[in-house]
């Protein structure tokens, strides 16, 4: 049944990341160390069954994680899914049940659950904020404010919640802030010289005002990133944009709210970014229940 899952992040076009199974196998390490002195005490041909369900509504997401964990830890372990990746789900709602041999079960469960109530709180939470912009033709972005080491898992969440990635780390993406323009001594300058270095990425700059858009614009930059602006600030950006031939794509950012974001999007940008998706994200609460 694990193949639904499969089918559906086929659908939403959204690859589990490269890293996957490194990341279950250093959580895996973290947790057991040395090894499970509790569940060392549970005789070995000892077998059990284990459902896990949700209790609060949700967008699932991390299901290839605990396939991927379970199949590290005992390959014996037999995983039945009830839902598939990215599925809405009400508080209640039954998403997997493990059978197998009673230690393994019980090892792996910590693990399973952190993947699963982190991932699926960030794809909530994307959801959420993408269902708020919907019909406007903007695009919510993530950010780099993500749990160390689990980058790439809460990215591939967002994705699985309907928003979109920003760039990666500092290698996919160029973005041009107050400090590299002070350094490279102005936007010109410092567009042309990544233009010059890194002609394949994408050149964004980060712009505090109407006249550093000018700047951005006429440097032919990709994006400029409206920083703190406010909405009349914003619509003047958009129409100064359109106006521009060609015009280049704006970013919104800062201060952005559950509350503020339809209004920011309503402006005419064509992203907004959102750092909350990633960096104030409350785990959805789980519960494994044993048999």
């Amino acid at each position: 049944m694990h193949d639904r899952a499969f089918a559906r992040a086929a659908v939403l076009k959204v690859a589990t990341p490269a890293d996957l199974p490194l990341q279950v196998e250093r959580a895996l390490a973290e947790d057991i160390g040395s090894g499970d002195v509790t569940a060392a005490l549970i005789p070995t041909d000892r077998r059990a069954s284990a459902t896990v369900i949700t209790r609060e509504p949700a967008v699932i997401c991390g299901l290839p994680y605990v396939e991927a964990i379970f199949a590290q830890l005992d390959p014996s372990v037999a995983l039945s899914l009830h839902v598939v990746e990215g599925e809405c789900v009400a508080a209640g709602q039954q998403l997997f049940t493990i059978t197998g041999p009673a230690r393994s079960l019980l090892i792996g469960e910590r693990t399973a659950l952190n993947f699963v109530q982190l991932l699926s709180a960030t794809a909530t939470l994307a959801r959420r904020y993408a269902d708020l912009v919907a019909g406007t033709g903007c695009r919510v972005l993530d950010t780099r404010k993500t749990i160390p080491g689990l980058r790439t898992a809460q990215k591939y969440a967002v994705r699985v919640g309907g928003a979109t990635n920003h760039r990666v780390g500092l290698y996919d993406g160029i973005l041009i802030k107050e400090n590299h323009i002070a350094a490279a001594g102005s936007i010109a300058a410092a567009v042309g010289a990544a233009r010059e270095r890194h002609h394949a990425l994408p050149i964004e700059v980060e712009v505090e005002d109407i006249a550093g858009l000018r700047e951005a614009i006429a440097a032919r930059a990709d994006i400029a990133l409206l920083d703190n602006f406010s909405l009349v600030a914003m619509r003047e950006a958009v129409a100064l944009n359109r106006r521009s031939q060609p015009p280049i794509r704006l970013e919104a950012s800062g201060g952005v709210s559950e509350e503020s974001i339809r209004d920011i999007a309503l402006t005419g940008v064509d992203y907004v970014s959102v750092g909350a998706i990633t960096k104030n994200v409350l785990a959805i609460d789980l519960s494994m229940r044993f048999s």
